[in-house]
């Protein structure tokens, strides 16, 4: 049981009733299984600006919020956090690309960014973006932009208005194939259109980066986007934006292909020893010093799937997350992040769909795929992982990979009220698999089953509501 807070003195004192799931406090990625709690009857206490003021079982509920009015579900969850989303990509999930990486963005990806450019066609995007969200408990998402400042104007609003969290960047290339064109400008003008969207809109919501749901990233492609110049000037602009909470984010180390995959032709572009240095201001020949590192504890890198154990350690120093995207590493072949090895090499690991790539918008399905991808791995190096590192992976590592773990993330009494409520009847698969499945006699094992069953077995029929600081996300009108 979790002690009553103090109580907000304006709006109405909630309750929430369902068997409850969360990792609790703010344990280090190897300790997250001690740290899960299970309510099977438990109640969430929400003050009237949308903070939890309560958690335990309904039974204890304390005599202070018994007149509060209560609404009933199955379970209830935090709120998923997706580490790795493509706005612009919001139409092209299954789109048959013909290769793998390099082929897929020239043959379907930037064609489909290109759209982004008509007002129109942004906005409805944005508010498709935005119902897609809701529908799949996304309550937070570091969103990879447009290139395009309408169609990233668009987003934020559409953001607000459904009372969803966001960062986001306009997606930076000044650099790239035919097939890029459209979206490629001079370095100019991606530096100045960048300190544009940032003085526009980071927190613009609350002012404080700290609280804001919208908040801005500055996103580069991949360093094969973007030259040496590129990389200085952003992060000239980047050491002075990241006093402000502005966020970094790109892609690393995703697709191995021999001989001319991503990862060789960033080497062989900049003469660097390792990707990571491109970002890490040494992006010179050599490895040399060139400028600026965009690493840090706002910043995350998307697939790291081929890292050398000297990037996962840089990685691990700076507090630079990995948003880890099997699903989407499985539809392009890109191979699979070792999962250990990432682990002990400490670094934060959170989910991501990586949608377009990724065909999945329920980051919990995200979790299943990582799960059975991670089952997989050769030799040793296979694991099994644990229902609680799955549901850590969809919540709190998303939250601390944000940088905003001190806001939401878990069910922490003092922190916003970001949750699910999930209604098994609403998708009979789960509810038959829920009802009817074999359970250990032991308690404790079969508390890990009934959620690896949960988070494995949910679709997204069956997410009932979503809320965000206490507050009802409200998907947009097409």
């Amino acid at each position: 049981m979790t002690e009553p807070s103090h109580l907000a003195s304006g709006g109405e004192v909630r309750v929430y009733r369902a068997h409850v799931f969360h990792i609790a406090g703010a344990p280090d990625q190897t300790d997250v299984a001690s740290h899960l709690v299970s309510l099977p009857d438990g109640a969430l206490v929400v003050d009237g600006e949308g903070r939890i003021v309560w958690l335990g079982d309904w039974a204890a509920l304390p005599a202070a919020f018994a007149g509060a009015p209560v609404t009933r579900a199955d379970y209830l969850v935090p709120g998923f956090v997706d580490s790795h989303v493509h706005f612009p990509q919001s139409y092209a999930t299954a789109a048959h690309g013909g290769g793998q990486l390099l082929e897929w963005l020239d043959h379907c990806i930037f064609p489909t960014e290109a759209q982004f450019a008509d007002l129109e066609f942004a906005d409805r995007a944005a508010r498709y973006f935005t119902r897609r969200r809701i529908a799949a408990g996304t309550t937070a998402a570091m969103v990879f932009g447009s290139a395009f400042p309408v169609a990233q104007d668009a987003l934020y609003r559409a953001t607000l208005e459904a009372g969803l969290r966001v960062v986001s960047g306009r997606g930076i290339q000044t650099v790239g194939p035919e097939a890029a064109s459209a979206l490629i400008t001079s370095e100019e003008d991606a530096i100045r259109l960048v300190a544009e969207e940032i003085d526009r809109w980071h927190a613009v919501d609350t002012g404080d980066p700290r609280s804001a749901h919208v908040q801005v990233a500055v996103v580069p492609r991949f360093s094969l986007s973007v030259t040496p110049r590129t990389l200085a000037a952003l992060g000239e602009l980047y050491d002075e934006a990241r006093m402000t909470g502005v966020y970094f984010h790109s892609h690393l180390n995703e697709n191995n292909r021999k001989g001319d995959g991503e990862i060789a032709a960033v080497l062989g572009s900049y003469g660097v020893e390792a990707y990571l240095d491109t970002y890490d201001g040494r992006f010179l020949p050599g490895s040399k010093s060139g400028g600026h590192s965009l690493l840090g504890r706002r910043s995350s890198l998307a697939h790291a799937v081929h890292s050398q154990p000297r990037e996962l350690a840089r990685m691990a120093e700076t507090g630079t997350s990995i948003a880890h995207c099997p699903t989407s590493q499985l539809f392009l072949g890109s191979g699979t992040m070792p999962w250990r090895a990432t682990v002990e090499a400490g670094v934060n690991i959170a989910l991501g769909s990586d949608i377009g790539a990724g065909d999945e918008w329920l980051i919990s399905r995200v979790a299943g795929d990582c799960y059975k991808v991670h089952i997989s791995e050769e030799g040793d190096a296979g694991t099994a992982i644990h229902p609680a590192e799955l549901l850590f992976a969809a919540t709190l590592a998303g939250a601390r990979a944000l940088d905003m773990e001190h806001a939401f993330g878990n069910l922490d009494v003092g922190k916003d009220a970001d949750f699910l409520l999930i209604e098994t009847s609403r998708w009979e698969p789960l509810e038959g698999m829920l009802s009817m499945g074999i359970r250990s006699d032991d308690e404790e094992q079969a508390t890990l089953e009934e959620l690896f069953t949960l988070l494995v077995g949910l679709r997204q029929p069956a997410i009932a509501a979503v809320y965000v600081a206490g507050e009802k996300a409200v998907a947009p009108e097409l």
